[in-house]
């Protein structure tokens, strides 16, 4: 016994182990409780850190201002709906309210709005400063404040009051995580007061974004240096009245209209008869001007992105049927407004409502809003709803300003330029001082570099000089108006007179305000300044050097196009034309192509033909449509065209296709890439680097024009080896096989478009810093989605760049005027703004699969679905 005990004490000696007093171990122990420590800390720290910003929702609060106390209740999605005694303490509330979810994104978007981003990002956003100092949006919203009536101004300073409340108690990242991050790059900075200038400005944020056909100018310009005239008709064709609706009947429109084919409506012409009338001459011209109009459009481009609201595939959709269609016995009216997608969405989902309606505090509102901006922008009152899409009239002008040193040249007199000095702080750095330049028509937006456009250049206005150009921009919304009044008279509306009313002040950007009321009345209004022009129709750049151009005046509200009642039983808008080719004024010359309206037309009337009674689903049912007139048009030439085997295998996907673009398709997945391949192959090697084709109503216009002229030159490519429109095709499937295995696999079984047409929610500011951790923060996604371009379920893709998501339907809602607790709604995101707040992106997963929220609004429905009750309360003095 004892000699084992001797031998393992012998063993303990030769092998020697750290005892578990051993310091070593005691260094351990302690690390580890340190690092558990300094972890616990961190988390602590982290959740803190964004959670402190998070609004209360509950209890009381003082507010200095108010005169009686206000009630803010909030449902499951954190929504609120305000109740005031008087209008003053509504709008009050609803700034304080706003700013508790989201005074971030206001204070983003007025720096954006204002052309002050260098003051919060540094030198790096210098030049889209230069760029909006030069629009002057501010200047003009500062304008817009001073002539508004008192009634408005007192809306918009209690509005602001509000916000300054809540701000007086809450600093950096207690108003959002944003800030915390902000103050690794820009230390020390300090919200400023806000003011009703800073909600005014952001209307002309919208106006730029739904600006019309500006783009279409700067295309049709940089097409002109490979291109004739003819050519550029054939890539921007006339609107195809004889195979879509128009929204109203006037000037021969038919709103009635809904394609029987996919048959075009527009002629083309060959591009091999391109040539220009003055050789080298002309080509050097067209140059010139299309360098100045790839700079313009290079500067234009940056502000929407910024905004998290940009894209060439325009779209909106909104419809109302009457109640003799309808199960309810009343009219339904559903929106859903396209717009580029963001964190946190545009749209911010509220109630406004007075405790007893009177003329002293006539709300009682429900719908979206934007925060930063008082009131309700598209929703419904108790008696009447309404809902928007872009008309998309031209309201812009380009002019090709000729320079003469320090002025310009105008019916043959030098003039001097209209300047402005602005000066743009910049974070980390010294202030910048900019000359804004304005001819008679606005300001310029080029430099005066380009000085070889000859005397011979000829254009479609007219004989161009030489020497020295620069370009200008004319644009409605540099003119001070008075949308910024409309949304209060809209808000309390109680009739079609009062509608109209409302829409005479909605001066831009100019929609399509569709209508319905409690009484079983709907209607149509285009309101908006739109433009009279002297000569021209606006789709070109204009000399600016002749009084002979330019605008008249606008078109008078009583002359635009509205419709009331229709014997049809319903409305449908969807940036289709809204009048026919004969209506006396020009409106536009680029409407949109008119798909989705011809969709929705022809679901309504399956219905109507039926003798079915519409129900809130059936018009949910309708938005969430995902068919592709374009497959229709071009799958039957793809599948009878003889094929390699491969890529064959991947065509007899779509013989039993039944042309949706679904989530989970694998014949929409193939042929979107398919689509993508054909534009480039096609038209995009021909085209100049600005004018790739991005896909959309256009170009499903202009292919399916060329499907019956099988040996047009548009097919043709000598480089490829390719001579008519079956080998261009069976080129393009090929080469969409190959991508498509690339993307998804060799197993076209498996392929679904969900999978490469993928949506992440960016946030505005912060998303695309290129810094992981921080975009980790602040994004969301990806979310697999159905749906495409100009198909009514808009979600829409830029072939140009890829098939990833880049419009949307920012919202959607259904209005039940039978019972308004019956409406449903969605946002894209949530309310919130706060990053890891529950209802940041709490509805993207049913906005995803096409569903909505229950919305109600009366006192008991509101009372039922509440979950939290605040009571902003007067401050004690």
């Amino acid at each position: 016994m004892f000699a084992g005990a001797a031998r393992r004490s012998e063993v303990g000696t030769d092998a020697p182990r750290l005892s578990r007093r051993h310091p070593f171990w005691r260094f351990l122990a302690i690390l580890l409780v340190i690092l558990l420590t300094l972890t616990v800390v961190a988390g602590v720290l982290g959740f803190w850190t964004v959670t402190r910003s998070f609004p209360q929702t509950s209890g009381n609060i003082d507010i200095p201002g108010l005169k009686a106390p206000v009630s803010v209740q909030r449902d499951d999605a954190g929504i609120p709906q305000i109740t005031a005694s008087n209008s003053h303490d509504l709008f009050l509330a609803e700034g304080y309210v706003h700013a508790q979810d989201r005074f971030w994104e206001m204070d983003f978007r007025r720096h954006v709005t204002a052309g002050r981003l260098s003051e919060l990002f540094g030198k790096s956003q210098l030049g889209t400063d230069e760029f909006i100092r030069t629009l002057g949006w501010r200047n003009v919203a500062e304008q817009e404040v001073k002539q508004m009536d008192a009634t408005t101004l007192s809306y918009y300073q209690a509005y602001a009051d509000g916000v300054n409340a809540y701000l007086a108690h809450h600093k950096g990242a207690d108003i959002s995580l944003e800030y915390a991050v902000l103050g690794l790059q820009t230390p020390g900075y300090t919200p400023e007061k806000w003011t009703p200038a800073d909600s005014v400005s952001w209307l002309k944020a919208m106006a730029w974004d739904l600006r019309s056909n500006l783009e279409d100018e700067l295309d049709r310009a940089l097409l002109a240096t490979k291109l004739t005239a003819t050519d550029i008709a054939t890539l921007h064709p006339t609107y195809p009245y004889s195979s879509h609706p128009t929204i109203t009947d006037a000037g021969s429109g038919d709103p009635a209209r809904v394609a029987e084919s996919s048959a075009s409506a527009s002629t083309t012409a060959d591009v091999s008869s391109s040539a220009t009338s003055d050789g080298t001459d002309e080509a050097a011209a067209a140059s010139d001007i299309a360098a100045l109009a790839s700079s313009v459009q290079a500067s234009a481009a940056e502000v929407p992105q910024l905004l998290g609201i940009n894209s060439d595939d325009i779209g909106s959709n909104s419809w109302v049927v009457s109640g003799s269609h309808t199960s309810t016995g009343k009219p339904l009216l559903s929106n859903d407004p396209h717009l580029g997608p963001a964190a946190p969405s545009i749209w911010y989902q509220v109630g406004l409502h007075c405790s007893t309606v009177s003329a002293a505090c006539p709300f009682d509102v429900a719908g979206y809003s934007f925060s930063g901006l008082p009131g309700v922008i598209i929703g419904h009152n108790d008696k009447i709803a309404w809902g928007f899409t872009n008309l998309g009239p031209d309201v812009t002008d380009l002019y090709l300003e000729r320079l003469d040193g320090d002025g310009y040249l105008y019916d043959g007199k030098k003039q001097a330029f209209t300047t402005r000095k602005e000066t743009i702080k910049v974070a980390g750095g010294s202030p910048v001082t900019i000359t804004v330049r304005s001819t008679i028509h606005g300001p310029l937006l080029s430099g005066g570099d380009y000085d070889t456009v000859t005397k011979s250049h000829r254009t479609s206005s007219g004989d161009i000089p030489g020497g020295k150009y620069a370009l200008s921009l004319q644009w409605t919304a540099l003119t001070p108006g008075h949308t910024a009044e409309s949304i209060f008279i809209l808000d309390k509306a109680t009739d079609w007179n009062g509608f109209r009313a409302a829409a005479r002040e909605f001066d831009v950007p100019a929609q399509n305000l569709i209508y319905a009321d409690t009484a079983g009345n709907i209607g149509y209004q285009a309101p908006g300044l739109i433009p009279i022009r002297k000569q021209g129709d606006g789709t070109t750049i204009t000399p600016g050097w002749s009084s002979a151009y330019g605008w008249t005046g606008y078109i008078p509200f009583d002359q635009l196009p509205s419709a009331y009642n229709p014997k049809a039983g319903y409305i449908v808008t969807a940036n289709n034309a809204a009048v026919g080719p004969s209506f006396a004024q020009n409106l536009t010359k680029d409407w949109d192509a008119g798909y989705r309206a011809d969709r929705i037309t022809h679901d309504l009337q399956k219905l109507i033909k039926a003798g079915t009674k519409i129900t809130s689903a059936d018009m949910s049912r309708i938005d969430a449509d995902t068919y592709d007139a374009n497959a229709a048009a071009l799958v039957p030439v793809l599948t009878s065209i003889h094929l390699d085997s491969g890529t064959a295998r991947a065509v007899d996907l779509l013989k039993k296709w039944n042309f949706h673009d679904d989530e989970g398709s694998a014949a929409a997945a193939y042929f979107n890439i398919f689509w993508r391949n054909l534009l480039h192959d096609a038209f995009g090697r021909k085209l100049p680097a600005g004018s790739q084709p991005a896909g959309g109503d256009r170009w499903f216009q202009v292919v399916d024009s060329l499907i019956d002229q099988p040996d047009s030159s548009w097919w043709v490519d000598e480089k490829l080896g390719i001579g008519n429109r079956d080998e261009m095709f069976a080129y393009a499937a090929d080469q969409a096989y190959r991508e498509a295995v690339k993307l998804m696999g060799p197993d076209s079984s498996q392929w679904k478009w969900g999978d490469i047409h993928t949506l992440e929610v960016t946030n505005q500011s912060f998303g695309a810093s290129g810094i992981a951790p921080i975009e980790w923060l602040f994004n969301r996604g990806p979310y697999r989605l159905g749906g495409g371009s100009s198909v009514v379920d808009a979600v829409g893709w830029d072939a140009s760049q890829g098939y990833e998501v880049d419009w949307v339907p920012s919202m959607r809602q259904v209005v039940d005027l039978g019972d308004f607790d019956h409406s449903t709604w969605i946002n894209l995101t949530g309310d919130s703004g706060h990053a890891f707040n529950p209802h940041y992106m709490d509805q993207t997963p049913l906005w995803q699969h096409n569903k909505t929220r229950s919305w109600p609004f009366s006192k008991d429905a509101v009372a039922k679905a509440t979950q939290d009750t605040l009571t902003l309360t007067p401050a004690s003095r």
